[in-house]
């Protein structure tokens, strides 16, 4: 049934989708992210998706790939039983313009979880109700889940690679 989900998303908007891939039976879409939002809310109301549950909502550093960050996240239908995974690739390779429409508006869950992406990863989220630190103190510097975060704090060294 998720292939049929990408088809739909595929369907709904042209050219929004960047690539599907699919993998131990989870479909995922790759989409636009100007248009993150727009396919979050789509899934979310069309009767054939009917994604009412936002499971997960996370990124992962590129370091080094421009976009640098992919932001992930996770939709289940509680009334149909299926799942699809959507992804879209935001800021530059330095981590600046890591940015992204809120789907906080849409999904409740969405607001802890942004704010955790966020703290952690410094991904900011547009329109975000409460975007501030959920996790680290409130003047912690920087972003500790940031490939390029200095393993022993914000006052030492980059991580540059594996030592030898």
């Amino acid at each position: 049934m998720a292939k049929a989900l990408v088809e739909l998303v595929e369907h709904a908007f042209p050219r929004v989708v960047i690539s599907k891939h699919s993998q131990h039976g989870d479909d995922t879409v790759v989409v636009d992210p100007a248009k993150w939002h727009d396919v979050a809310a789509f899934l979310k109301s069309d009767p054939k998706a009917d994604m009412r549950m936002l499971t997960d909502l996370t990124a992962v550093d590129y370091l080094g790939d421009e976009p640098r960050f992919e932001v992930v996240a996770h939709f289940y239908s509680l009334a149909k039983g299926h799942r699809l995974r959507m992804k879209a690739r935001v800021g530059n390779a330095d981590g600046s313009a890591a940015r992204i429409a809120t789907l906080a508006d849409l999904w409740g869950s969405a607001n802890w979880l942004e704010r955790e992406c966020w703290d952690l990863m410094g991904i900011s989220f547009a329109n975000h109700p409460d975007l501030r630190r959920i996790l680290m103190p409130a003047d912690w510097q920087g972003h500790p889940l940031r490939k390029d975060y200095p393993l022993q704090g914000p006052d030492r060294e980059p991580y540059q690679g594996r030592l030898s």
